[in-house]
């Protein structure tokens, strides 16, 4: 009997089978074929996907298509504030950044500043507050690189003057009864979050309404935020758009190995925010996948699979395969113990963390440079 896990915007429980997902939400894997076509065209690999990490897509070989022919797309991804960000935030805006590095593309970035309030029953996540939480939010994007000349970061309660009239000719098309299916939502949820995909499907085709002509959109994401999407692409096509193409990433494990990193529990995340004795606290805490005493990992050596230290590296603190093989085959041969690869990774996390907020503070007076409103 299948081991029973559940996904949705809200949640993530149980242990993940993505095999089982992509079967489940009717995505396609990014396969070989698919693989060398995106490396093709970029003129590289990218980890990401090479990895798997970024796993699944919908109509992402339709989208290649219009980019041969000249018919450029454009990135929309964003975030949902309701804490701190975590490294597993991260993932589809590093995916972002590299699609405009080597396809040129713009990027929309949405803050929805309202959603976790609408979804979330915590009477601390006052609006206010979510509304303070995205410009940080809009700061550590930024951070990361992307492109200010190439690049719009929007909160939904400041750019609604632009979205909400693409948001009704979108819910015209949403019946409450596909949105109480796709969400488990009953008669006592608030008007606010039954609307809310209407919303967020605005960027995935506001381009096109701003240039009057299609524009192809790929949106990288977690593969929980899938339903949004497969709610909405149907509708945006009976408004007379381009549906839009999607590229799957299966989620950061916790410290303490789970399925998904979670800012529930501080304990099992790294926060952007968090100071170097953080970091190396939680990382020395982290579950690894090696036996239960340095004798028997010397003798029979562990599994990098079920490490969630070695899981770090994957994702995101070792691009290069060959060094990221030799820290998997170490772990595999009993050669380095739990204590030297959590040193080792903390030592890189801290670094990564140094360079961003450095960043982050070179771009505090310039944020505008990112930042719509209408």
């Amino acid at each position: 009997m299948p081991e029973e896990f559940k996904v949705t915007p809200y949640d993530v429980e149980g242990k993940v089978d993505y095999q089982r997902l992509v079967d489940k939400f009717g995505i396609s894997p990014i396969d070989v074929k698919l693989k060398e076509r995106i490396r093709r065209l970029a003129g590289e690999d990218n980890y990401m996907i090479s990895r798997q990490i970024f796993f699944a897509q919908r109509d992402l070989n339709w989208l290649l298509d219009e980019y041969e022919k000249g018919n450029k797309f454009y990135i929309y991804t964003g975030i949902a504030p309701s804490g701190n960000m975590t490294l597993a935030h991260l993932v589809p805006f590093l995916m972002a950044k590299w699609l405009q590095d080597k396809f040129g593309a713009e990027a929309y970035i949405e803050i929805p500043d309202e959603e976790k309030y609408l979804n979330k029953r915590d009477p601390k996540l006052t609006l206010e507050r979510t509304h303070e939480l995205a410009y940080d939010d809009a700061l550590n994007i930024a951070a990361l690189g992307l492109d200010p000349k190439k690049t719009k970061i929007f909160l939904d309660t400041e750019y609604a003057g632009v979205l909400y009239k693409q948001a009704v000719r979108v819910s015209k098309h949403i019946t409450f009864s596909i949105i109480k299916d796709a969400f488990g939502y009953s008669n006592e949820t608030n008007i606010g979050a039954i609307f809310y995909t209407s919303l967020q499907a605005v960027p995935a085709f506001l381009k096109s309404v701003e240039e009057g002509r299609n524009v192809p959109c790929l949106i990288p994401l977690g593969v929980d935020q899938d339903v949004h999407f497969r709610v909405a692409r149907n509708a945006i096509e009976k408004l007379g758009y381009y549906k839009p193409a999607i590229m799957h990433s299966k989620f950061l494990p916790s410290l303490k190995g789970g399925p998904k990193m979670s800012t529930s529990d501080p304990d099992n995340a790294i926060y952007l925010s968090d100071d170097e004795e953080t970091v190396v606290k939680k990382v020395n805490k982290a579950i690894t996948g090696q036996q239960s005493t340095a004798e028997l990992q010397k003798k029979y050596g562990g599994d990098p699979e079920k490490c969630s230290v070695c899981q770090y590296y994957r994702y995101i603190f070792e691009p290069d395969d060959s060094k990221l093989e030799k820290i998997f085959e170490a772990e595999r041969s009993g050669t380095m113990l739990a204590g030297e690869h959590k040193k080792d990774l903390a030592q890189r996390i801290n670094r990564f963390l140094a360079e961003h907020r450095a960043r982050r503070e070179k771009l505090k007076d310039r944020l505008d440079e990112y930042m719509v409103k209408g």
